[in-house]
């Protein structure tokens, strides 16, 4: 039996409320950065905003010649060139942005945290971010533009969490609070077959991949003006999580070959 409304101290059996807010560490740390570097960057004058946004976003222009017209050289070379797939994910446009990144990384980064642990957790969103910069940076190459966020990063941790959130014993309330002695332990394995046959699954797939789409191609509306949306690099980053996601999952199949979690801690037993 799992206690979801209030857990029992298993030194003096008393009844205590489970914190109302329990996010990992490592998800309200990430968070912080974002919103830090935004704080700053409002602070700038718009000379250096211009500049920082020359050096540290992801622009197609540097890995591609210009499709149309001159080629602009862009400031920092190869070093640069080489972080700005990691950087971009650091610059929001405006706080509309930032927020609605921080509210999905928030609600699908804590599930992922919680099963994978801090450091699995910061490279798998990392990989995924770099991975959706490169899908852009292939299709537009040349492109004098700019992409800034942390979209495809996110988006690889909703397709990491498609893999096991739907399943028996998946955390299906992604913000409950859960059992401290089964934290870190989900009694199913993130198989991409298991998943992926999973109709609530692949229905969220699509919902998702239609969304970005139309996005996309229309832009959406942000401040009273439309923007447009780098669709690309969210369908590699959520690509790269759907299907990465099992080289960074901790659990194993047990010895009878069901669902389990042999070495990482208790069974679920549900």
């Amino acid at each position: 039996m799992r206690l979801t409304v209030a857990e029992f101290d298993q030194n003096d059996g008393e009844r205590r409320e489970p914190p109302a807010f329990n996010a990992p560490g490592v998800v309200l740390g990430l968070i912080g950065a974002l919103v830090g570097v935004h704080i700053i960057s409002l602070f700038m004058d718009p000379a250096e905003v211009n500049r920082l946004i020359a050096y540290f976003a992801l622009s197609p222009a540097r890995y591609g010649a210009p499709l149309e017209g001159d080629y602009i050289p862009l400031p920092g070379g190869i070093v640069v060139d080489m972080a700005g797939f990691v950087t971009h994910m650091f610059l929001h446009a405006n706080w509309t942005h930032l927020i609605f990144n921080c509210i999905w990384l928030l609600a699908f980064g804590t599930p992922i945290a919680r099963r994978i642990g801090a450091v699995r957790f910061l490279f798998f969103f990392f990989i995924c971010g770099i991975i959706g910069g490169i899908t852009h940076v292939s299709i537009h190459a040349g492109e004098l533009a700019f992409v800034v966020g942390a979209s495809g990063a996110i988006s690889g941790l909703m397709g990491g969490a498609a893999r096991f959130v739907f399943l028996s014993g998946g955390p299906l309330g992604l913000m409950a609070a859960q059992d401290p002695s089964l934290s870190g332990a989900p009694s199913a394995q993130a198989s991409i077959f298991k998943s992926l046959t999973d109709r609530r699954t692949l229905i969220f797939v699509g919902i998702w991949m239609g969304i970005n789409v139309v996005f996309g191609v229309w832009g959406v509306a942000l401040s009273g003006e439309t923007v447009s949306i780098a669709w690309e690099a969210h369908l590699g980053g959520f690509v790269a999580g759907l299907l990465l996601f099992g080289l960074f999952d901790p659990v194993r199949p047990s010895p009878s070959g069901g669902p389990g979690n042999v070495g990482y801690g208790k069974w679920r037993g549900d």
